[in-house]
C-alpha cells in the first residue's frame, strides 16, 4: 500500500496580520520555531511516501518561489511533485488535482491530505494515526483525524463520533461560541483537525458523486497544464466551483470515519494560538515591567514595552499591530478595515520584475561602459591575439591560445561595432582576423586548434567545431578587412573541405568529441551568415546541411525525456533552424523549433528560474548547476521564436526572455566580468572569466536589437 502525503499550501492566514499576507502566507514563516510551518509538515508527512510513494504539494502559482526554497532548504525536493492552481478555488479542488495525479500514477494510492500550517510537535504520533487511518482507507474509509480536545475553544470545528477510537462520524459541526464548545466537548466531540486519509479512488468517486463540476473541471486542467509551465495546471482549473471539501463531500458522504488521537495539535490561525506555544517571539526586544506578551520584529528594528500585560506586538517595516491577545480572533475584523483604508497594507510591497525592455537597456549599458572596454584593453593582446580568460580581478591568464576564442572574439568586436559601439573594435576585428589567417591557418587552409605562448602550434588538429566558428569570424570580419577576397577565399576553402572530410569524421565522435548535430547546427548558422554576400554554394550547404539536422533532431524529440542532454544545446539548435526558416520564408521547421523549445525548458529549474546542464531520464534538471552561455542561449532562441508564434505562445516566450535575461544577470560581475558556473542558489565555481562569454552576451544583445523593437532603435544604435 503506498501511501502519498499531500501538503495543501492554500490559505492566507488574515488573522495573522501583519506578518502573514497573500504573498507570504502564515505557512511560510517561522512561527513556533525556527523552521516554517510548511517545512515543518514537509519533514513530518515525507517519512510517510515510503519508496513506492510521492510527496505531493498543492499551492498557489504565486508562491513557487516560497515552496521550492523552502523544500531545498530542508532537502526533501528530490521527492516532491508539485502542483501549483492557476488560481485559488479552495480545498475540494486542490484534493482533486492531487488524486487525479496520485490515481494516475497508483490507482490503488492512498492520499494523506494534510494542511501546510498545523503545528504538531510529535512527529511520530501522527505518522503512526496516519498509518492506521490509511488500513480504513483501504477499506473505502475517508478518515479524519480528530483531535481530543484540551479546552473549549471557538476557533475549531468539531466532530461527533459514533464510538471511541476509529469510528463513523454522526456529524460535523461548525465553530461554535464558548458556551456551545465545552458542551461538545462535555458530549465526547473531537476537534477537526482538516487531515483527511482517503484513497485517490475514492476521494474521485465521491467526487464525482457530490460536487461533478469539481471533477470534470480539475480532471481536464491535470490532463492540460499550462502550455508555458507544465508545473501548473491547466486554465480549465478556474471553471472548478470554489468550495471547501467540507462542504463538497465530507458532510454528504456516507464513508465518513474519524480517528480520534491525543497529541498536541493546533492550528496557530491566531496570535493568542501563537503565543500559547512559548515559540512565537521573534525578533530584538526589550521588557520593562511586561508580562504575557508575544512580540515579534523583524532584522534591524528594536521593540520595546513597559508596563504592559497580555499584547501582541506585531512589526513589520510597514505596518504594527497592537493587540490584546483575548482579542486576537476578531483582527479579521480589522483587516477589512484596512482593505478599505489602506489596502496597500494587505500585502506586502513587492518589486515587479526587470522588463525585457529595461533588462537589454541595462545589459547595452553594462557593455558599453564596462565589459567591452576591460576586455578590449586588458583583455587584448599584442599582434591581434585575445586573452582566454581574464582572472576576476582583471589579469589576463596565461596560457595556450585556441582558435575558438580568437574566432569568437572577433566576431563580438565585429557585432559589437555593428551595434554602434564606439571603441576600438575595427582595429580589433582587423588585427584579429590577420592573425587568425597568417597563425592560425594551417597549409591545408583548415585552423589549427591552439597556439602556444610562443605563437606556434601547439596543438595542430582541425576539429570540425573549430572550424565553424572560424567561418563566422572570417565573416565578421569580411565587411571590414582590406584583403575581404583573401578571407572569403579562406571561408571557402573550409567551407568545402569541412563538408567533405570532417563531418564524415564528426559522424562518428570518439568520446568527449562534440555532437555530430551541433556540428551541422552550427555549420548552418556560418552559411547562413555567409550566403549574402558568397556565392551561390553557401546556400546549397545550408539547405543540405538542415534536412538532416531536422531529421536527426525530429527522431530526438520522440523520445519524451532525452536523458542527458544539454538543454542549452535544443536552444541552440531551435533558434537556428529557426532562423534558417525564416531565410526561406517558411521551411517546414516552426513544429519542430517550438518542440526542442518546449524538452529544453524542461531543463528550465522552477526554483531558480534558470537552465540547468542537462536533464536525467525522467526530463528533470539533472543537478543545479547552472552556465552564463545555457542561459543566453535560453534568450536568444525564446526571442527568435516569438517572431513566427502564435499569440498565446508569444506571451510565453517573451516571458521566457525576461526571466532568461534575469537568470544571464546573476551570473555577471558589476566591473565587466562573469562567473561562468553557479553551483547553487548563490554559490559560484571560483574561476576566471572565460572569454568566450562576450560571444554569447554579445548574441544576446544582438538578437534583441534585431528581432525585438524593445530597444525602441535601430540595430546600429544598441550600443551607443
Amino acid at each position: 500500500m503506498a501511501l502519498y502525503p499531500v501538503i495543501m499550501c492554500g490559505g492566507a492566514g488574515t488573522r495573522l496580520w501583519p506578518a502573514s499576507r497573500p504573498s507570504r502566507p502564515k505557512q511560510f514563516i517561522p512561527l513556533a520555531g525556527n523552521r516554517s510551518l510548511f517545512q515543518e509538515t514537509a519533514l513530518r508527512v515525507a517519512p510517510l511516501a515510503q519508496e513506492d510513494g510521492r510527496l505531493i504539494v498543492v499551492g498557489g502559482v504565486g508562491h513557487r518561489g516560497w515552496i521550492m526554497d523552502q523544500l531545498a532548504e530542508i532537502g526533501v525536493e528530490d521527492r516532491v511533485e508539485i502542483l501549483l492552481e492557476p488560481q485559488a478555488r479552495d480545498s475540494a479542488a486542490a484534493m482533486a488535482a492531487a488524486a487525479l495525479w496520485t490515481h494516475a500514477r497508483d490507482p490503488m494510492g492512498v492520499n494523506i491530505f494534510v494542511a501546510s500550517d498545523h503545528h504538531i510537535p510529535d512527529h511520530d504520533a501522527f505518522r503512526e494515526a496516519c498509518v492506521v487511518a490509511a488500513e480504513a482507507a483501504r477499506d473505502g474509509r475517508i478518515v479524519t483525524l480528530g483531535v481530543r480536545p484540551s479546552e473549549p475553544s471557538s476557533a475549531y470545528g468539531y466532530i461527533s463520533p459514533e464510538g471511541p477510537g476509529l469510528a463513523p462520524v454522526r456529524a460535523f459541526r461548525e465553530k461554535p461560541d464558548a458556551r456551545t464548545a465545552a458542551d461538545y466537548i462535555a458530549a465526547g466531540y473531537l476537534w477537526n483537525s482538516g487531515n483527511f486519509i482517503v484513497t485517490a479512488a475514492t476521494l474521485l468517486d465521491e467526487l464525482k458523486a457530490n460536487a461533478p463540476g469539481v471533477e470534470i473541471a480539475v480532471r481536464q486542467a491535470v490532463a492540460n497544464p499550462s502550455a508555458a509551465d507544465r508545473a501548473v495546471l491547466g486554465p480549465a482549473f478556474a471553471d472548478a466551483p470554489k468550495i471547501s471539501i467540507d462542504y463538497a463531500v465530507m458532510e454528504k458522504t456516507r464513508h465518513a470515519s474519524v480517528l480520534e488521537v491525543d497529541f498536541e495539535w493546533s492550528d496557530l490561525g491566531a496570535w493568542d494560538a501563537i503565543a500559547a506555544t512559548g515559540e512565537g517571539d521573534f525578533g530584538q526586544h526589550i521588557f520593562e515591567d511586561a508580562e504575557g506578551c508575544l512580540v515579534r520584529a523583524p532584522d534591524g528594528m528594536l521593540v520595546a514595552a513597559l508596563g504592559v500585560r497580555d499584547l501582541a506586538i506585531i512589526a513589520e517595516h510597514d505596518a504594527v499591530l497592537v493587540c490584546d491577545l483575548d482579542r486576537a480572533q476578531d483582527i479579521k475584523r480589522l483587516v477589512a478595515r484596512i482593505q478599505t483604508s489602506s489596502p496597500q497594507h494587505l500585502d506586502f510591497a513587492r518589486d515587479a520584475p526587470e522588463t525585457l525592455d529595461a533588462g537589454a537597456r541595462r545589459l547595452a549599458d553594462w557593455l558599453r561602459l564596462r565589459a567591452l572596454p576591460l576586455w578590449s584593453s586588458v583583455g587584448a593582446l599584442d599582434d591581434g591575439a585575445f586573452a582566454e580568460a581574464l582572472s576576476l580581478d582583471g589579469r589576463p591568464v596565461q596560457g595556450a591560445r585556441s582558435a575558438r576564442v580568437q574566432a569568437k572574439q572577433i566576431w563580438a568586436y565585429a557585432e559589437a561595432g555593428r551595434l554602434g559601439w564606439q571603441g576600438p573594435w575595427r582595429r580589433l576585428v582587423v588585427n584579429g582576423a590577420e592573425r587568425l589567417r597568417t597563425h592560425f591557418l594551417r597549409a591545408d587552409g583548415l585552423c589549427c586548434a591552439r597556439l602556444g605562448d610562443d605563437g606556434t602550434p601547439a596543438d595542430g588538429t582541425a576539429a570540425a567545431y573549430d572550424q565553424v566558428f572560424v567561418l563566422l569570424a572570417l565573416r565578421a570580419a569580411w565587411g571590414v578587412a582590406p584583403n575581404a577576397a583573401a578571407l572569403e577565399a579562406c571561408a571557402v576553402s573550409i567551407r568545402d573541405q569541412i563538408q567533405e572530410r570532417l563531418l564524415l569524421e564528426a559522424r562518428a565522435p570518439t568520446p568527449g568529441s562534440s555532437d555530430p548535430v551541433h556540428i551541422d547546427i552550427h555549420l548552418l548558422e556560418a552559411c547562413l551568415a555567409w550566403e549574402a554576400v558568397g556565392d551561390a554554394q553557401w546556400i546549397a550547404v545550408a539547405d543540405t546541411l538542415a534536412a538532416p539536422a531536422r531529421a536527426r533532431l525530429e527522431a530526438a524529440t520522440e523520445r519524451a525525456y532525452p536523458g542527458g542532454v544539454a538543454p542549452g544545446r535544443l536552444f541552440e539548435c531551435a533558434r537556428i533552424l529557426d532562423r534558417h526558416a525564416r531565410a526561406r520564408r517558411g521551411a517546414p521547421t516552426q513544429p519542430l523549433t517550438m518542440r526542442l523549445y518546449d524538452v529544453a525548458t524542461k531543463g528550465v529549474d522552477t526554483r531558480i528560474r534558470a537552465v540547468t546542464e542537462a536533464l536525467d531520464e525522467q526530463g528533470r534538471p539533472r543537478g543545479g548547476r547552472t552556465r552564463l552561455w545555457a542561459q543566453a542561449e535560453w534568450l536568444r532562441a525564446a526571442l527568435a521564436l516569438s517572431i513566427d508564434a502564435a499569440p498565446g505562445d508569444r506571451v510565453r516566450l517573451e516571458r521566457d526572455a525576461q526571466e532568461a535575461l534575469a537568470a544571464l544577470w546573476r551570473h555577471l560581475t558589476p566591473d565587466g566580468l562573469w562567473r561562468d558556473t553557479r553551483l547553487t542558489a548563490d554559490r559560484f565555481i571560483d574561476e576566471a572569466a572565460p572569454a568566450r562569454g562576450l560571444y554569447h552576451l554579445v548574441g544576446v544583445l544582438s538578437d534583441i536589437a534585431d528581432h525585438t523593437p524593445i530597444l525602441q532603435a535601430p540595430a546600429d544604435a544598441a550600443l551607443r
